[in-house]
């Protein structure tokens, strides 16, 4: 395969590459709709649908970071199948449960999987893509995770009015068989040539610290961010993370290696990253809320008027468009840009509008808009300025700054929520809170990224 013009079935490829990740995106939003019927039918408590829907992000996310670099070690399509096959494996022992242990276990194995599905689609896009095409690719694999985050809970739904809750889950068995199929067919194996030795005391050190802290981040808002719980989690998180940072810079073949933060790209798309998420995710959250609570819709239709904004997001990035724009305007005035849209949206949303979805749609559409240019933009920043030979890790480190940054925007904009006099004026002020979260994001991740495109420029004019 050349590098100059691409792997010759890369459209294709990136087709199943997304089917494999929208089945795991789903599984992220469908179980939300299906708490009353595992409530009813398996006696479960609160603490058990907590746990079911916990046990696969919290594994997901300490993971994501170990399966990128077991992906550039071992092989991208190797790790690719072996999600698929472990997805699928999960996906049938959560469907067949007949308890809330063994569905929570269930839930566990599949994000297994999932860690290993969303690293390696990421990497596989970087490897067979040109450079130039690099930004619609991964425009298009932003696409599904908006795709993934709207159709969850219209999918949830629809399965739980024709079929028992299980078929929620057996639903992902015919999609993973097929992407199976087509991942050994069409699917390149690459890796990284230099067989770096496996890191496996940093592999455990990432993976407890992570899910550690993102334990700590949920937690909270249940708990309280002073309780005995959360405090000795985070402390936790912090001890694991702290040694992880320090055998990085200790050993010769580290699976995150320190010197990336020393390129102003990397650390400018890591600080957008993480307040973008913040914000988003935060904001989101409030505003499936702000739907129910204070416009009065039921959930199905709460994830109706929701979809505009995932619409959005895939209109703009599967045309083409804002990969278009984004080539115009350059990566720093991008991001930017996008996430101007994106905080005037959450203002939008926020401004009263006589009680109206009026206002709320022009929000849900500007906020697509901003997505669909700064979300591809911010990751073609961070994979682009990591080596391809490490693209796992990249894609790793990509999946859990939005894992990070999404479950402290839910903990800080949820504690908003409930330190407010009432509820609307509430939802409101946590809006904006997260509309300054991602205008800031979006100013920093912008001045980093400009200082470091002149720095390249001045080392080639001295040369």
């Amino acid at each position: 395969m050349s590098v100059s013009q691409g792997h010759p079935q890369r459209w294709l490829i990136l087709g199943v590459i997304c089917l494999a990740q929208l089945t795991v995106l789903l599984d992220n939003t469908v179980l939300n709709v299906a708490i009353p019927s595992l409530t009813r039918e398996l006696g479960a408590e609160t603490s058990d649908i907590q746990w079911m829907i916990n046990a696969y992000s919290l594994v997901q996310s300490g993971l994501l970071l170990t399966a990128g670099s077991a992906a550039d070690r071992w092989g991208r399509k190797k790790m690719l199948i072996a999600g698929l096959v472990l997805f699928g494996i999960g996906s049938l022992a959560a469907g067949l449960a007949d308890g809330t242990g063994r569905l929570i276990a269930a839930r566990a194995g599949m994000g297994v999987g999932g860690a290993l599905l969303l690293t390696t689609t990421l990497a596989v896009a970087m490897q067979i893509f040109t450079p130039e095409e690099q930004p619609r690719a991964i425009g298009i694999w932003a696409a599904v995770n908006a795709l993934g985050f709207a159709a969850g809970p219209l999918l949830g739904g629809f399965m739980l009015d024709h079929f028992w809750w299980g078929a929620i889950f057996l639903v992902n068995l015919p999609v993973v068989a097929l992407a199976l199929v087509a991942v050994v067919v069409l699917v390149p194996e690459s890796r990284n040539p230099r067989g770096d030795r496996p890191d496996l005391l940093g592999a455990l050190l990432s993976t407890i610290g992570m899910a550690a802290l993102v334990f700590a981040i949920i937690s909270g808002p249940e708990h309280g961010s002073t309780s005995g719980r959360v405090l000795s989690t985070a402390a936790v998180a912090v001890l694991f993370l702290g040694a992880f940072a320090y055998w990085e810079s200790r050993i010769p073949y580290p699976m995150l290696d320190p010197h990336f933060f020393r390129d102003r790209r990397f650390t400018g798309a890591v600080t957008g990253a993480v307040l973008i998420t913040f914000g988003m995710g935060g904001a989101l959250f409030l505003l499936t809320q702000h739907l129910q609570l204070v416009l009065g819709y039921g959930p199905l239709e709460a994830g109706l008027r929701t979809a505009p904004l995932a619409l959005t997001v895939v209109a703009l990035n599967f045309s083409g468009l804002s990969a278009k724009w984004s080539g115009r305007l350059g990566t720093p005035v991008s991001i930017a840009s996008g996430m101007v849209l994106m905080a005037g949206g959450l203002v939008a949303v926020a401004v009263p509008d006589g009680g109206g979805y009026a206002g709320t749609l022009a929000g849900l559409l500007l906020i697509g808009a901003g997505c669909a240019i700064a979300n591809p933009a911010m990751a073609h920043a961070i994979m682009s300025s990591i080596p391809p030979e490490k693209a796992g890790v990249g894609a790793g480190i990509n999946g859990t700054l939005a894992e990070f940054g999404n479950g402290l925007g839910v903990a800080v904009l949820g504690a908003v929520l409930s330190s407010s006099g009432g509820l609307a004026q509430g939802l409101r002020a946590g809006q904006l809170v997260g509309a300054v979260a991602v205008l800031l994001g979006g100013f920093v991740a912008a001045a980093l990224l400009r200082r470091a495109q002149r720095a390249d420029s001045e080392m080639v004019v001295a040369r």
